[in-house]
């Protein structure tokens, strides 16, 4: 039966019944999202044509490009006034570091960058580094009042450096009691550990890498610090920020603490328990970069469905859509095509502004699609956005993120990353269940997916986000066949120029997952009320003080 008769045949019946025109009219939406369309438009963007998509380039300008012949195709008005765009000013910083020297205790080791070492500055300047700086071992570096911990308490460790763990205390001591237990929280984000040094003032700062804890090998460390480093500009120019901040291997850590006449994996257990006490290694480290400095601007784009009759109220669809550009070779290719990552989500942003295009009447609240910038180099274009709303907070009545969608078959399963914060799980759980499927916690808790994507700058402006992820219980194949997939992509081709298109994946998941999107973004684009976070949730306070709560 082809999808004409089918849709025809559905709409006399809820006809025949008592049912409503709406009803066909979402339902005509709904059988707007295509697989053949998501593998189009995937293919386009991840092309070599596209060049990697990194901010600031050609391959930028092409996806500006094709996003907004696309959009104005179906029909959407600029986002931004008359425009589609927003711009986002940005620093690329490209550090020439000399080696890492660590004195003390009789000996003078040294490190090299990239294969035991990375360091750079997020100051804008032409030369920054760390001289004969104490190091001093601060457990996981984290201050989080909410779990009754503080590192840094009693410290004052002004012109010292930080050693730190990556992930929190949690995860290590595998204690649900402890943090949340193995799921990440945002305390062990590595861009967390970097902003509290810049708060507490120390001239450096190292997180020792463990792929475990990390949820990468150390080849991503190496790749994200390699190359030009995007970043968004203080009045400052950063000089708030540490004058290193770096990684170490994990065994550059057991070297240098060796040196020092310490335990490293005694340390590590030590630092999961509460009352650790920092410790000062009895050594120095020396390293200095040499910085390029080129001053750039970047753009979200932004494009708008006006509502009927609650216009000036907003629910937001996003994705990021850009990726490394071109970079470091491997096996002989040096584009970083970024098809999974996040090809797959800026096409399935497409796809949902075509739903809502199809509709003969629309939502009574505008909906804002929202493609961001520089989201792998620290979320930087959400960031901005969040600084710099271009439509009131107040009124944005909530966000949901697109990042990776699932191009592995239709899951009987659906997961929610950062489930329980929300009342938008509510909707999720709603819609899915109603098609038979079991909704889920994030798979992967401990590698804090929920502070490593964009949606997570609306949430710390109190706006609420939901992050859907893809599920993993495939229909034929099972749970087990689907995380091994999942673990060979992040193993071998996360943010390595093999994220390539691939024609033998299969959308038909995808289709499933963006149709429930769809009926999240329509029901709640037609209330009137404004999904809030649940008692518990950090991010309340933020939202009820916006919305006057308290």
């Amino acid at each position: 039966m082809n999808k004409t008769l089918r849709l025809t045949l559905f709409c006399l019946a809820l006809l025949a019944v008592g049912g409503c025109a709406a009803d066909c009219d979402v339902e005509a939406a709904l059988d707007s999202i295509k697989a053949e369309d998501l593998e189009t438009d995937i293919r386009t963007l991840s092309s070599d044509d596209f060049e990697g998509r990194a901010p600031s380039s050609r391959g930028e300008d092409m996806t500006m490009e094709f996003l907004r012949i696309e959009f104005e195709r179906l029909g959407l008005e600029p986002g931004n006034g008359e425009s589609f765009y927003q711009d986002v000013p940005l620093v690329a910083i490209t550090a020439d570091p000399s080696t890492l020297e660590i004195r003390g205790n009789g000996a003078s080791n040294r490190f090299r960058y990239g294969e035991e070492f990375v360091a750079a500055t997020k100051r804008v300047v032409d030369r920054s580094g760390i001289d004969n700086s104490e190091l001093v071992f601060l457990g996981y570096g984290a201050v989080a009042p909410e779990y009754d911990w503080n590192d840094w308490e009693g410290m004052d460790l002004r012109g010292k450096t930080a050693v730190v763990l990556v992930n929190d205390p949690g995860f290590a001591a595998e204690d649900a009691a402890l943090f949340n237990g193995r799921a990440m929280t945002y305390y062990g984000r590595w861009t967390y550990k970097f902003e509290e040094a810049a708060r507490q003032g120390v001239d450096g700062l190292f997180i020792v890498h463990e792929t475990a804890p990390a949820a990468y090998p150390w080849a991503v460390v190496q790749r994200g610090w390699s190359g030009a480093e995007f970043g968004l500009v203080s009045e400052d120019d950063n000089m708030s920020r540490a004058a290193i901040e770096g990684w170490w291997t994990v065994e550059t850590a057991r070297a240098i603490f060796e040196q020092a006449g310490l335990s490293y994996d005694s340390l590590k257990t030590l630092a999961s328990q509460p009352g650790f006490t920092p410790v000062p290694l009895g050594l120095t480290a020396s390293v200095s970069v040499r910085n390029t400095v080129e001053r750039s601007s970047s753009r979200n784009f932004l494009a708008l469905l006006p509502g009927s009759d609650r216009a000036d109220e907003y629910f937001v669809y996003m994705a990021h859509w850009d990726h490394f550009g071109i970079g470091t070779s491997v096996d002989g290719d040096s584009i970083y095509n970024g098809a999974l990552d996040n090809a797959t989500g800026t096409a399935a942003l497409l796809e949902m502004a075509e739903a809502f295009a199809a509709l003969d009447e629309r939502p009574s609240r505008s909906i804002l699609f929202l493609a961001v910038t520089a989201e792998e180099q620290g979320l930087l274009g959400s960031a901005h956005y969040g600084q710099n709303p271009v439509l009131p907070l107040e009124k944005t009545v909530a966000a949901l993120n697109m990042d990776v969608i699932n191009v592995y078959g239709p899951m009987s399963d659906i997961s929610i990353v950062g489930y329980g914060n929300s009342e938008l799980d509510d909707y999720l759980i709603e819609f899915a269940t109603a098609v038979g499927r079991e909704v889920k916690g994030d798979p992967n808790p401990e590698a804090g997916s929920y502070y490593r994507s964009d949606h997570f700058n609306f949430a710390k402006v109190g706006v609420p986000a939901l992050y859907p992820g893809k599920g993993v219980d495939h229909v034929e194949h099972g749970e087990e066949w689907t995380r091994a997939r999942n673990d060979e992509w992040r193993a071998q081709h996360y943010h390595q120029p093999s994220d390539e298109f691939n024609a033998d994946w299969d959308y038909a998941g995808a289709v499933d997952d963006l149709r429930i999107f769809f009926q999240i973004g329509h029901r709640i684009a037609n209330e009137s009320t404004f999904p809030n976070w649940k008692d518990g949730s950090a991010f309340k306070a933020i939202r009820d003080a916006m919305m006057g709560n308290q």
